[in-house]
């Protein structure tokens, strides 16, 4: 249905089709999610003493901000992260708000992860095509590092070894993915990520 390697007329198309795709899975996942969310919503609201949903600024298409929806982890004031927001970290479910985010149009179910500002934003060269992607849900990258704050936690310097090993590596892909999209990839990549969370 889509791909990265057709006439501008086409890329119209894919485009189109690629945004209903989002808008039409991210719609049935909150319909048939939206019991769980608001329960969800509820124990992180509790756990945080705090409204349960978190919202960040992270880099998105073209290098423009946008808010991201996630469940809140952590206690506002003591900043650790509570039992609750353990468990839904092990098994991203703090992530299931950014369904919104892909309703909404600033997000996609497939795509970079959005990050913060000092990443994305700063690629030069043939790397800031990534930037004209949508940050997605899931991608092939973050499958790869689906245990990433586990790996940090292994190394000496996280920071350095994220901005030196881990980053590059997802911009790498993400570029692949830039190049070689399609609807079936997407499919493939949607699917594996269902797999992990199993």
């Amino acid at each position: 249905m889509y791909c990265n390697r057709y006439s501008s007329k086409t890329n119209i198309v894919i485009v189109l089709s690629k945004r209903l795709f989002d808008f039409i899975f991210s719609l049935i996942i909150l319909l048939f999610l939206s019991g769980f969310l608001l329960f969800f919503y509820i124990l992180a609201s509790l756990q945080s003493r705090s409204n349960g949903l978190y919202f960040q600024q992270r880099i998105g298409q073209y290098g423009k901000t946008f808010t991201i929806f996630k469940l809140k982890s952590m206690h506002d004031t003591s900043q650790k992260v509570t039992p609750f927001g353990t468990w839904m970290r092990k098994h991203k479910l703090d992530e299931l708000p950014q369904f919104f985010n892909v309703l909404i149009g600033n997000m996609s179910i497939v795509g970079p992860r959005p990050d913060i500002e000092g990443y994305y934003d700063k690629l030069e060269g043939e790397d800031r095509k990534i930037l004209e992607l949508k940050p997605g849900i899931t991608s092939i990258a973050s499958l790869k590092y689906y245990n990433e704050e586990t790996i940090l936690e292994q190394q000496e310097n996280p920071l350095f070894y994220n901005d030196t090993v881990i980053f590059p590596d997802k911009v790498k892909m993400n570029l692949d993915y830039f190049y070689h999209q399609s609807f079936w990839l997407d499919v493939k990549i949607i699917w594996k990520t269902i797999q992990e969370l199993n």
